[in-house]
């Protein structure tokens, strides 16, 4: 069920790329007030299930705890949000994602490895390497195989 999920966050994040640049041409072309919208719809929806689940003020008060590096979640899926509302318009939805993927998956491999902020160490054995390795050509593929083909018919 868990991996079902995962599935349906990697259609959301294709289907949200092209609806929140759909929604900066409908705003002039301003990829930051698109990205602005879409993190406040987003925030709207979030603090309303907070306030449907209950007992937030008690969790509330363990946020001036926290050290501030942790808030930085934030600003990384602002980045996230305003990079593809920028960029899906400007080399296409499949070239946006194939690199995000692969950026994700790169950084994942190295995050699970070293146990890098404050994650449990997860060895990255020789076999998740190789199916890294497959998908990293599958990006270059995906970027580069047309080029490759007509450099090739010539």
């Amino acid at each position: 069920m868990l991996f079902l999920m995962a599935l349906c966050v990697g259609v959301a994040i294709s289907v949200q790329a092209a609806v929140n640049g759909q929604l900066a041409l409908g705003l002039g072309a301003d990829s930051v007030l698109a990205a602005l919208v879409s993190f406040s719809v987003g925030t709207v929806a979030l603090a309303l299930l907070v306030v449907l689940r209950g007992g937030a003020p008690g969790t509330l008060a363990l946020m001036a705890g926290q050290p501030l590096w942790k808030y930085a979640g934030g600003l990384l899926g602002a980045s996230f949000v305003f990079g593809s509302v920028y960029l899906a318009p400007r080399i296409g939805l499949l070239n946006l994602v194939v690199l995000v993927i692969a950026a994700q998956l790169l950084t994942s491999m190295a995050i699970d490895q070293f146990g890098l902020i404050h994650m449990a160490v997860r060895r990255v054995s020789g076999v998740r390497m190789f199916g890294a390795l497959v998908m990293v050509a599958g990006v270059a593929t995906v970027l580069f195989g047309d080029r490759v083909v007509a450099a090739m018919s010539r």
